[in-house]
């Protein structure tokens, strides 16, 4: 495997890239930052017309998400996260979802964190709230009593003097024309088709004191957007979670990367950046970016039970061993199963895939050994045709399901973009616009755009 894998018990540091509220700057993440120190990487991001940005002349909706894409492809490496704080998560659900598609030049997105985030339908707001508050802006930038108000009204306690101070200064060099061009435009997009469902890790922090966006309002506001989402409330917490509740939010964020983030294998860095570059059409580096997402460590089987599920994951250990971080290759070919694909044919003494996986295994769960070291031996015999096994398959037919199962579970592990580079594979790299492929096809030969681990090898299972 290549080194620069690590682990999370290896000592890799995730960076979560976070988007700010509105009226708020990358600096009211600091105190999230300071206690994730050594565990996670933060880095915040100036949003057009707040903060160091605050004279940017575009704060549009869409020149926001560009802006975050453009710094994502200049910063982002290895694996990393997205988040935004109430303005900034519907902003992060935009950019997310067209990494996802492809069609952001980003490689290596594994999660999410939001804390109290507008959704990507219309935000609730009381349009009498909204009206007061563009009211702040009619006359220039918002003065320290308008400022006093806001942190008055989405608060549940007093902030600390210097967090306080912070959020004042932020509100005052706010730009007008973005708070309003939040207010009466970017919080009442709807762009829940163009965000669609996106099927990877999320944490959602929202308080119990927060009305709109609060712990009550997001599971309905979000559940169908994010369906690996987990709601974790803050008690006596309002609407400003990184400035009121920074210590709880912060271990929330660690215990989330190292449970759901830190898992798999990694994409190494020259890999990533072939998949991320012109070479590479949308549509394929966004099957990637897809394959690349942690498994689901909670993965519900939808297709086979637990105990089957469990089976072919032991079969999976012999078929494909990993000597490093593990792809659930098992539950992934549970989910192919689920979405009815397969390869395209099937052998005519077996019935349908999902009905073969699971007389398979119920054939094979019978003679199975509870000793690991005896398992091999077993699936040998299996896959010879030479077991006695009794059950919804003969001998015969349990040979030729393992053919088929071997089948998914190799291609399973091989269609993770990781296994590719280990393996040395880069056709995926031949689209683009104009399309490119290769000057010169032979062995030994690299071309100047191949990453140097082109050729590797790769050892396999002798049960395979």
């Amino acid at each position: 495997m290549p080194t620069d894998n690590p682990t999370a018990s290896g000592g890799e540091t995730v960076t979560l890239f976070l988007l700010h509220a509105l009226g708020a700057s990358a600096g009211s993440f600091d105190r999230v930052a300071g206690l994730l120190d050594g565990r996670v990487r933060v880095e915040g991001i100036d949003l057009p017309g707040f903060g160091s940005l605050a004279d940017a002349r575009d704060t549009s909706l869409e020149a926001t998400v560009d802006h975050v894409i453009d710094h994502l492809a200049r910063h982002a490496r290895g694996r990393w996260m997205l988040g935004g704080h109430s303005m900034g998560g519907k902003i992060a659900g935009l950019v997310a979802s067209r990494v996802l598609r492809g069609e952001a030049p980003l490689v290596g997105l594994a999660g999410m964190v939001l804390m109290a985030p507008s959704p990507p339908r219309p935000e609730p707001m009381d349009e009498e709230r909204r009206e007061r508050m563009l009211s702040w802006v009619a006359d220039g930038a918002i003065s320290d009593q308008d400022a006093e108000t806001f942190l008055a009204q989405n608060t549940a306690e007093p902030l600390d003097a210097a967090a306080h101070a912070d959020a004042v200064a932020d509100l005052r060099r706010t730009s007008p024309g973005a708070w309003r061009a939040w207010l009466e435009t970017g919080s009442r997009v709807d762009a829940s088709a163009e965000v669609g469902t996106l099927d990877l890790p999320v944490l959602v922090l929202a308080g119990t004191d927060d009305g709109d966006l609060g712990a009550a309002a997001q599971p309905g506001l979000l559940a169908s957007v994010y369906p690996r989402a987990r709601f974790v409330s803050l008690e006596d917490t309002g609407h400003l979670i990184p400035l009121e509740r920074a210590p709880e939010a912060s271990e929330a964020i660690a215990r989330f990367a190292a449970d759901e983030v830190l898992l798999g294998p990694v994409v190494p860095g020259d890999w990533a950046a072939l998949i991320a570059g012109d070479r590479v059409d949308a549509r394929v580096r966004g099957i990637l970016n897809l394959r690349a997402i942690p498994d689901d460590r909670g993965y519900a089987p939808r297709v086979l039970d637990l105990a089957q599920l469990t089976l072919l994951r032991e079969i999976a250990d012999l078929v494909v061993p990993q000597d490093g971080p593990a792809i659930d290759i098992a539950a992934r070919v549970d989910a192919q199963l689920a979405r009815g694909e397969g390869d395209g044919w099937r052998n005519a003494d077996l019935p349908p895939d999902p009905e073969a996986y699971r007389a398979g295994l119920d054939t094979l769960a019978a003679i199975w050994p509870t000793d690991p070291t005896s398992r091999e031996d077993v699936l040998r015999a299996a896959i010879e045709g030479t077991t006695d096994a009794e059950g919804p398959f003969d001998a015969a037919r349990l040979k030729l399901w393992l053919e088929d199962a071997r089948n998914d579970l190799v291609r399973q592990w091989l269609a993770h973009p990781a296994s590719m580079a280990r393996l040395g594979y880069d056709g995926f790299a031949t689209g683009g616009s104009p399309m490119r492929g290769y000057v010169e096809l032979r062995l030994g030969r690299r071309e100047d755009w191949e990453p140097a681990g082109v050729g590797g090898t790769v050892a396999t299972g002798d049960a395979a």
